[in-house]
């Protein structure tokens, strides 16, 4: 395992039994809140924090539907995800809602492009363009919703969606926690069928191919529903230990360009 770790409660993914006092340096799941709102430490299990990648950009963009292109008002086509986060803190041996937590999202489009970056394997430079990013502030029950798309793809990547946590630790200190989402492969295959996907063609890395994915992506699967509207709805629950900080550290320059994973010199980029 790596320094930085996540933790989810025993029923929403595999792995080792914790004890409460086992959770120093960790960080936890919790159940949702129609379950529970507080639920014992001691149920947790281990997930990995993952990479930043080279693509994050603090837009402090406050909204919801990440979907709209601020520049035109135009919405990026996909077909629909609802995703949902709720965060919880670990405090007395027990996982609580977090409200005002700064949850943000970020991904690339159908066709595997990020808005306001410059890369030289886009067909142009998507700089001061806005799509797919955005943030939102957790309510009293520790809930950010966005409404977005299904990712597409680009080579030497698996379909990923970022997302970084951001409060503040028991010390008063900044806290922040990044890593990525997978989506099952076989929904990913009937979803990629559809335009505007179907345009990209063959070669989409599997989760199984994945190198940031062998680190512990299996763990940060979403369950992704169907909707009665075409789309898909999926929830994300996780808690932090806002005690850690080795684990609410920065993720920026922690390894070159893109941080650890990042790519490196010569041929195409790595973009986690």
């Amino acid at each position: 395992m790596r320094r930085r770790e996540v933790l989810a409660l025993l029923g929403l993914g595999g792995g080792a039994l914790l004890s409460a006092g086992a959770l120093s340096r960790f960080v936890a799941g919790a159940v949702p809140d129609a379950v529970a709102q507080s639920t014992t430490a001691a149920s947790c299990v281990v997930k990995p924090e993952l990479t930043e990648g080279p693509y994050f950009v603090d837009e402090g963009l406050n909204r919801s539907d990440i979907r709209i292109e601020q520049s035109d008002g135009s919405v990026k086509g996909g077909v629909p995800l609802q995703l949902a986060f709720n965060v919880s803190q670990i405090a007395a041996g027990a996982c609580t809602s977090l409200a005002g937590a700064q949850v943000d999202v970020w991904h690339c489009d159908a066709l595997g492009v990020y808005s306001d970056v410059n890369d030289r394997s886009f067909p142009s430079s998507t700089v001061g363009e806005t799509f797919l990013r955005g943030y939102q502030l957790t309510n009293d029950s520790g809930a950010a919703t966005f409404t977005t798309i299904y990712p597409g793809w680009y080579a030497g990547r698996a379909v990923h969606i970022h997302f970084k946590i951001r409060t503040t630790s028991t010390t008063g200190a900044p806290y922040e926690f990044t890593s990525q989402l997978f989506l099952d492969d076989s929904l990913t295959d009937q979803v990629h069928t559809q335009a505007p996907y179907s345009s990209k063609g063959q070669g989409r890395t599997r989760n199984n191919q994945d190198g940031i994915y062998r680190d512990g992506g299996d763990q940060l699967l979403l369950n992704a529903l169907p909707t009665d509207t075409g789309g898909y709805t999926a929830t994300f629950p996780i808690a932090l230990d806002l005690s850690d900080a080795a684990v609410g550290a920065s993720d920026h320059n922690t390894g070159g360009p893109g941080g650890a994973g990042g790519p490196g010199g010569g041929g195409p980029p790595g973009r986690p």
